[in-house]
């Protein structure tokens, strides 16, 4: 079976005390959004599009999250990808202007319950990061 090695990017929109969730398949998973690095385009610019795309939200990378990767089949093909992510402060725009062909809901979440919700442990993972460079930055009297 023939291997593809993809790349993508994400982000986690923080607005003061809260963070941005999106709901795909139905409401039944919820997740981090993400997208294809596009050729051109670095993974930060990537993920500030992905984001948009998909949530009508618009964020400032502050900072980089741990990168994920996993392995899937698809189509006939072992899929090896990995998925850069990064910590966004929101700027503008709303979650009621998400991409219905692509997400089911997007949702604004305290830290504690969006990391119950967030269905992949991998993911909960990055927002458990992301909460601590939220709360590092807090400390340093920097603002959420």
């Amino acid at each position: 079976m023939e291997t593809v090695h993809e790349r993508s990017a994400g982000g986690l929109v923080m607005r003061g005390e809260e963070v941005l969730l999106i709901a795909i398949a139905g409401g039944q998973r919820w997740q981090l959004p993400k997208g294809h690095v596009e050729a051109g385009e670095s993974a930060e610019q990537a993920a500030v599009r992905e984001v948009r795309e998909e949530t009508g939200v618009t964020g400032r990378p502050v900072a980089s999250l741990p990168t994920i990767e996993y392995w899937f089949v698809q189509a006939g093909q072992r899929v090896h990808k990995h998925v850069h992510y990064y910590l966004l402060d929101y700027e503008s725009g709303s979650e009621t202007d998400f991409d219905p062909s692509e997400v089911s809901s997007a949702e604004w979440f305290s830290w504690d319950d969006a990391l119950a919700r967030l269905t992949f442990e991998n993911e909960r993972r990055v927002a458990e990061a992301a909460r601590e460079e939220w709360r590092r930055r807090r400390g340093r009297g920097s603002g959420g």
